[in-house]
């Protein structure tokens, strides 16, 4: 979880205050339209692709030579390319091509983390919304063509900014957001620092205590527009005044919360750092564990019984000790930092050794958006293979979002979303963070305009089978 900063920035970016904009009446679409992505072709086209190789991301393999046609944003045919084939739309037989890659803990609203906490009081909801549009452009060109946007201080202008990019009217991932965080009075999702009285009431909708008072929390949000909720259960590192390892909910409170979103079609996810508190939002009915900073043998094999996802940043600690030490963040920021470090990456080691299921998770907003990849080095660095790695990012990152039949594998059927990079040597990883192409919903991403409208992606019911596209 992360702070967002002062939004000044705002000026610096688009060099009119945020006032300015309100007044001229600007929209978000004119004012971002400069480096976002332009169509290769007219909706409803077939687009073709000529790939020096395919990431199958089922089954985790490379697939050479194949061509990939595209018709109305869908995936029409996947084959292995011949010598006769038609020139295509894309020649990419330099490039691996590979799903559309999910980045499944961003914060793409608001301006990234600094070393004031009561900067998400200092701005307003346009400015974070304006900045979160800009952020959304980024992570986009970056290869990042879904999100699943965890929360946010100022509750449901995530929503806001989901539609927007859903109607064509701002570049960026599609995404899957929380609205809010559930967090307990003063708890890790909440702006810590000020009397709780002052602060507005858009900042506390997700702030309760008590099991009937977090189920009222999770029909606001639900009645809201939300597509999963997001509890913080335990402290965080970037909150002032909070332990990661401290338990902020009870499992009683855990399992109301869970229930109440069921009720709702929702998902939860469960901000958990502490090993106690990591077990409890399993054992309450959790769908993921974000951070899992602590998480001890016992919560894994939980996590593994239960099915249960774990959504760790393993990139991030290096960043927040390194700038933070630069930028005067606080001390007790930069311990909590250095206590949980290196316990999550050896936690993510015996993750990925045990099989548990880890998604691409990078906490985006406590570092600049669009350097999302650099996490994908850490991960192989820490136990995975480069094709696990990629996995986590693409299949099961859809599984978690029940969406694997729309997204996450390039197949018949299936969304258009697809990232190439250069074609690594035989036996290396791919440079993630090299030369990216981008693909969404058979648009390519380059050049300054705007995408169109993204289609609707069902979300599979939790009893539901999955069926092929």
């Amino acid at each position: 979880m992360r702070r967002a900063a002062c939004t000044s920035s705002i000026k610096r970016r688009f060099g009119l205050p945020a006032a300015l904009l309100t007044w001229l009446g600007l929209g978000l679409g004119a004012v971002l339209a400069a480096g976002t992505p332009v169509a290769a072709a007219p909706a409803g086209r077939d687009l073709s692709i000529q790939a020096g190789a395919v990431f199958d991301s089922v089954r985790g393999e490379v697939l050479a030579g194949r061509r990939i046609v595209i018709h109305g944003g869908r995936i029409v045919e996947v084959r292995p390319a011949h010598d006769d084939d038609p020139p295509p739309d894309l020649d990419w037989r330099d490039r691996l091509v590979m799903p559309g890659w999910f980045d499944m803990h961003t914060h793409l609203i608001g301006d990234i983390q600094s070393a004031d906490p009561l900067a998400p009081l200092k701005s307003s909801a346009a400015e974070d919304v304006l900045l979160g549009a800009a952020h959304a452009a980024a992570t986009l060109r970056a290869g990042f063509t879904s999100v699943r946007d965890v929360g946010t201080y100022r509750g449901l202008v995530d929503v806001a900014l989901r539609d927007a990019i859903r109607r064509g009217e701002v570049a960026g991932p599609r995404m899957f957001v929380a609205g809010a965080y559930v967090t307990a009075p003063g708890g890790g999702g909440e702006v810590t620092g000020t009397p709780g009285a002052s602060l507005p009431a858009e900042f506390r909708l997700g702030v309760a205590r008590g099991e009937e008072a977090l189920r009222e929390r999770v029909r606001v949000l639900a009645q809201g527009g939300v597509d999963l909720i997001k509890v913080i259960a335990t402290g965080a590192v970037l909150t002032e005044g909070t332990e990661p390892g401290a338990m902020e909910f009870s499992e009683d409170e855990l399992r109301a919360i869970v229930d109440e979103a069921r009720k709702h079609g929702l998902d939860v996810t469960a901000h958990a750092h502490g090993a106690e508190g990591i077990k409890a939002a399993i054992r309450a009915g959790v769908r993921s564990i974000e951070h899992a900073s602590l998480i001890d043998d016992e919560g894994l094999a939980l996590a593994k019984r239960h099915g249960v996802f774990l959504a760790m940043d393993v990139y991030n600690g290096d960043y927040i000790d390194e700038v933070g030490k630069r930028d005067g963040w606080s001390a007790d920021i930069l311990r909590k930092n250095r206590d949980t470090t290196d316990a999550q990456r050896e936690g993510f080691r015996k993750a990925v050794a045990a099989g548990v299921t880890v998604v691409f998770a990078t906490d985006a907003g406590v570092f600049p958006h669009g350097t999302n990849a650099r996490q994908f080095a850490y991960m192989i660095r820490h136990g995975m293979r480069w094709q696990q790695a990629v996995q986590s990012a693409t299949w099961h990152a859809a599984r978690l979002l029940r969406v694997e039949q729309e997204l996450g594998s390039i197949e018949p059927g299936k969304l258009a979303d697809l990232v190439a990079l250069p074609l690594p040597a035989d036996g290396d990883p791919p440079d993630f963070e090299a030369a990216v192409r981008v693909v969404q919903e058979g648009v390519r991403v380059e050049g300054p305009a705007v995408t169109p409208p993204l289609s609707a992606v069902r979300r599979r019911a939790p009893e539901e089978p999955v069926t092929p596209p």
